[in-house]
C-alpha cells in the first residue's frame, strides 16, 4: 500500500520533460497529498530544476455524513474498498457542484474550473443513480439553459468560455442527464461531424460524437424517432467498424485505433445492435491495461499514462455486458490509481500511479459511481428498510 506521505517516482534516464521538450538526465516526481501538489525535479548534469504545481484544492472534499446517509447504498456483496470509493466519489461530486444552480466544475484548478456538458451530464447520471434526484435535476436544468453550440466549456454562471469550439457530444450528454433526472425537456441536436470529441484535439468525424448524438434529435429526442435512430446506427456501423470487428475512433481511418468511447454505445446511449462490436473493442483495450488503467484509445498521442475516466466507463459498460471479470480488474486498477485520500486524478503516471493532472476530476468520480452501481446493484433481495 502506498503511504500517505510524499510518493516518489524515479523515471528512466533521458525522459523528456513536458515543458519545453528539453531532455533531462533524470526526472523525479513527488506527490504531496497534504497539499495535493506535484513536485517535479529534473536533473541536468549537476544542475537541478524543481517545479511544484497544484493539482487542485486540497481541502475541497469534506465529510458530509448527513447528506451521505441519503445515498442509495451499493448491494450487500460490495467489498469495503468499493464502498469507500463510492462514498468518496459522491463527496467529491458534491464538492464540485453548486447546490443552488447545479453548475458542476470539472475540477478545482485553473483551466479545469469550468463546466463541460459531458462531464456535468455524467455527474447528473451518477447522482440520479445514487438516489439524489434533486441534485441531478438541478444539473440537468443548468445544462438545458446553456447555448451548447456556443462553446465547449462554460463558466459557472452559464456564459461560454472562449477558445474552444462546441464539441460534437454535448447535446447527447445533456439529453442523457435530462432523462436520468426525469426532466421532460430535451436539447435539440447539434452537428457532430467535423467537431472535436472528448479528446479535445482536431475536428473530425469521431465515434464518441456519433454515439452521443443518437440521444438528441431535431425535435429534442432521437429515441422517439426509430427510423432516424436506425439510420444513425447504420452509419456508425458502416463508417467506424474496423476490420477486426471492433469500433475505431475516427470514421474511415484504419489507423485511428480502437476507442474506449465505444463503451458509450452500451452505457449511457444503448445501441444493442452494436453490442458485439463494443464487446470486442472493450475487451481488446482492457487486455492491454496497465496497473492503473487504460489510455483513452489505441491511437492516443498523449503518452502512456492511463486516464481514470476511460478506465471507469469501460468497466461500467463491460459490467453491463456481463463481462464481470474484466470489469472488476479495471476497477481494481482504478482503485490503485486513487490518491491516499481516495480521490481520482484525471491521469496518473503509468509506472507509479502518482497523479499527474487535476485531482479530483468530477468525470472520473461520476463514472466510478456508475460502474460500482452496475457491479453491485441494490436489489429487493438485499435491501433493508431504512429507519
Amino acid at each position: 500500500m502506498r503511504a500517505a506521505v510524499g510518493l516518489v517516482a524515479l523515471l528512466a534516464v533521458g525522459a523528456a520533460l513536458v515543458s519545453g521538450g528539453s531532455r533531462a538526465d533524470l526526472i523525479r516526481y513527488r506527490y504531496l497529498p497534504e497539499t495535493n501538489m506535484l513536485q517535479t525535479v529534473g536533473a541536468y548534469g549537476t544542475e537541478r530544476v524543481v517545479t511544484v504545481r497544484s493539482l487542485g484544492n486540497p481541502g475541497l472534499v469534506d465529510a458530509q455524513p448527513g447528506w451521505l446517509a441519503r445515498a442509495r447504498p451499493l448491494g450487500s456483496g460490495a467489498p469495503p474498498w468499493a464502498r469507500r470509493m463510492y462514498e468518496r466519489s459522491l463527496l467529491a461530486l458534491l464538492a464540485l457542484t453548486d447546490r443552488r444552480t447545479g453548475a458542476v466544475l470539472a475540477g478545482a484548478r485553473d483551466g479545469w474550473a469550468y463546466v463541460w456538458p459531458r462531464d456535468a451530464g455524467t455527474v447528473a447520471l451518477a447522482f440520479a443513480s445514487a438516489g439524489y434526484r434533486g441534485e441531478a435535476k438541478r444539473i440537468a436544468d443548468f445544462l438545458l439553459g446553456l447555448d451548447l453550440g456556443g462553446a465547449a466549456r462554460f463558466h459557472a454562471d452559464g456564459s461560454p468560455v472562449e477558445g474552444r469550439d462546441a464539441q460534437g457530444d454535448a447535446a447527447g450528454w445533456v439529453a442523457a442527464a435530462a432523462q436520468a433526472a426525469d426532466v421532460s425537456v430535451r436539447p435539440r441536436s447539434l452537428p457532430w461531424r467535423d467537431r472535436a470529441d472528448y479528446q479535445e484535439g482536431d475536428a473530425g468525424d469521431y465515434l464518441a460524437n456519433a454515439v452521443a448524438s443518437t440521444a438528441a434529435g431535431p425535435e429534442g429526442n432521437l429515441t422517439r424517432d426509430p427510423p432516424a435512430r436506425r439510420l444513425a446506427v447504420l452509419e456508425i456501423r458502416k463508417r467506424f467498424r474496423a476490420p477486426a470487428g471492433a469500433l475505431r475512433r475516427e470514421a474511415e481511418d484504419e489507423d485511428s485505433g480502437i476507442d474506449s468511447a465505444a463503451a458509450w454505445a452500451v452505457q449511457p446511449f444503448p445501441l444493442p445492435s452494436l453490442f458485439p462490436l463494443v464487446r470486442r473493442s472493450l475487451l481488446r483495450l482492457a487486455s492491454n491495461s496497465t496497473r492503473f488503467g487504460i489510455v483513452p484509445s489505441e491511437s492516443w498521442a498523449g503518452g502512456e499514462d492511463p486516464w481514470t475516466a476511460p478506465t471507469a466507463w469501460t468497466a461500467w459498460s463491460l459490467a453491463a455486458l456481463g463481462e464481470r471479470r474484466a470489469a472488476l480488474r479495471l476497477m481494481a486498477e482504478l482503485h490503485r490509481a486513487a490518491t491516499p485520500a481516495g480521490l481520482l486524478p484525471e491521469r496518473v503516471d503509468a509506472r507509479t500511479g502518482i497523479p499527474t493532472s487535476t485531482t479530483p476530476l468530477a468525470w472520473s468520480h461520476a463514472f466510478a459511481i456508475l460502474a460500482l452501481r452496475q457491479l453491485w446493484p441494490r436489489t429487493a433481495s438485499n435491501s433493508r428498510p431504512r429507519r
